[in-house]
């Protein structure tokens, strides 16, 4: 599954550091992606307080597991509907300029939460009302997001950039809802929702100085028919079909979180529920921190699959133990297994899909991945109900290993692609050579070669 890189850089670091710290050429040599990349962590932090602060809100204004519940499903349907709409804006205007705009619609909508919590009877329905819009905005945002990147890092470089960005997604995800338990008891929502509008504006000031990313020329505008172009693109290509559908059912089968109340309280642990939820995420920040390795990777259809089988196999043994730190180890390692599959999907997915059709399959793929944790913790509920909690987690996995090996067999053009040879890839990376040669000719004043 490996080689040897490309080029050998005098300053990275030698020996095994090299191949395991993070390669932060994207950081160093883009200044683009360094403002991407700093209005991500500041919004990401701000995001979990808001993420964390609405749901204790419901609680406090309802006392009701099901009215907190009603937050995800008042989500799920803009999500879905938005995320494919905006893959197609994405395609069609200014990345950039989509993001910007979308950041401070996102913001303004904090704002909106910020005013009902002041109110001296905060009201429930704006509450709901807000979720609906901030999935709605999330959705038009994300593909331009995801699809921005490539625009602004070299082709060569887009596993390290992914994996730069993971590290400052999982350390918000292991640190952001514990800072925001904190703030909530001390200074409550209020205090989490105007922090969060402070990010906003400190994440808008970053997105606000990198260059425009224009469309690229003769971009089909915006319709159903460009996004039916999207999809059938997607059903075309049967290794990208394989990594949507190895995702969904990973996460379908095998996610387990709806349960974690119910299983810290047949291990006898209760005091663990909060080490059970940051479980996952500590062992993708482990891989995010020591990824270097994943930027000699070639055969991602293969990373992926055996990531995905790794995260069922684990899932299943977290269920099948009766010691919390067993659990936690477990769900460490399945953590630690979905980076992997996320970098693998990523990378493959920046390398081989045309730029003209990158947002709209940068929709595809929220939807991926949105969906499917979704129906995950219902499935969850319902087969605990059936079986019990810890028949619920390791059916779950054994599920997963399963489903992803037959996916695995009835799709062979993913374990087949490999980025050396594979002709999507060679066109998408010859496509941003030229695009870098016009780019450099321009800025010296003359013809660029064919």
């Amino acid at each position: 599954m490996t080689s040897e890189p490309p080029q050998t850089r005098s300053d990275q670091p030698p020996g095994l550091l090299r191949g395991l710290l993070p390669d932060t050429t994207p950081w160093r040599a883009s200044r683009e992606f360094r403002l991407l990349w700093a209005s991500g962590c500041v919004s990401s932090l701000g995001s979990f307080l808001t993420y964390v602060a609405v749901p204790l809100q419901v609680k406090d204004l309802t006392g009701s597991s099901f009215a907190v519940g009603l937050v995800g499903a008042f989500e799920l349907v803009p999500l879905i509907v938005f995320g494919l709409w905006g893959g197609a804006l994405a395609d069609a205007l200014d990345r950039r300029r989509l993001v910007l705009f979308s950041e401070g619609a996102l913001g303004l909508l904090t704002g909106l939460l910020l005013i009902n919590a002041l109110l001296p009877h905060p009201v429930l329905w704006p509450v709901y009302a807000v979720a609906a819009l901030v999935a709605a905005v999330d959705g038009l945002q994300r593909p331009a997001l995801d699809s921005l990147t490539p625009r602004i890092v070299p082709h060569e470089q887009l596993t390290a950039a992914f994996a730069l960005n993971s590290l400052y997604r999982n350390v918000g995800s292991v640190a952001g809802p514990a800072l925001a338990g904190v703030i909530v008891a001390l200074a409550g929502v209020q205090t989490a929702y105007a922090l969060d509008v402070v990010s906003f504006a400190a994440s808008l000031l970053l997105l606000a100085r990198i260059r425009a990313v224009p469309p690229p020329t003769g971009a089909e505008r915006p319709s159903v028919r460009a996004i039916a172009t999207g999809l059938r693109y997607a059903w075309s290509r049967k290794d990208l079909l394989g990594t949507y559908a190895i995702d969904v059912c990973a996460m379908l089968f095998a996610f387990p979180v709806a349960v974690f109340p119910f299983l810290a309280a047949d291990l006898h642990a209760g005091w663990a529920l909060g080490l059970l939820y940051g479980a996952p995420a500590a062992g993708a920040l482990l891989v995010s921190a020591t990824g270097g390795w994943t930027s000699r990777i070639h055969r991602h259809g293969r990373m992926l699959v055996a990531a995905a089988l790794g995260w069922g196999a684990a899932v299943t043994v977290a269920g099948l133990v009766g010691d919390i730190w067993l659990v936690l180890a477990c769900l460490a390692a399945a953590g630690a297994a979905d980076q992997i599959s996320g970098t693998a999907r990523a990378t493959l997915w920046n390398q081989s899909i045309p730029d003209e059709l990158r947002g709209r399959l940068a929709g595809v793929e929220l939807l991926s991945y949105s969906v499917g944790p979704q129906l995950g913790q219902v499935r969850a509920g319902g087969t605990a109900a059936l079986i019990g909690v810890r028949g619920s987690v390791w059916a779950g996995g054994a599920a997963c290993v399963l489903g992803v090996a037959a996916l695995a067999v009835a799709l062979p053009a993913l374990l087949a692609y490999d980025a050396r040879t594979d002709p999507h890839t060679a066109a998408v990376r010859e496509a941003a050579e030229r695009a870098a040669r016009l780019r450099a000719a321009d800025g010296a004043g003359q013809p660029a070669a064919a």
